[in-house]
């Protein structure tokens, strides 16, 4: 099963990380794919309360905590711009599903 949603489709995730050379492009593919899992995550489970739905975005946040550890290996971090470009994106996806959700919340256990 693939992604459905237009917006989503068209969406260029972690653009600002991929424009600065501080982000290795490789990282920053894997931070793109934790982000569309969640889309097919999204589509695949249909959540209907908030506590489902960041369930999902838990599990994202979750692992961009593991992939900073390879930002790190690289000489490189998950820093005040790849913050606000993860938190943007995270919150871009459930305004794409019709969630009105507390982006903090959404990724509450972030160690970024």
């Amino acid at each position: 099963m693939g992604i459905n949603n237009k917006m989503i489709l068209s969406y260029q995730f972690l653009a600002e990380m991929y424009q600065d050379d501080y982000f290795p492009n490789s990282l920053v593919d894997k931070g793109k794919s934790i982000l569309l899992e969640l889309c097919t995550e999204i589509e695949r489970t249909t959540p209907e309360t908030a506590n489902d739905v960041y369930k999902l975005t838990h599990i994202a946040t979750e692992k961009f905590n593991q992939l900073a550890n390879e930002f790190e290996d690289q000489g490189s971090e998950i820093e005040t711009a790849a913050r606000d470009n993860i938190g943007t994106d995270i919150e871009f996806i459930l305004k794409s599903y019709g969630y009105n959700l507390d982006i903090e919340e959404a990724i509450a256990p972030r160690e970024w």
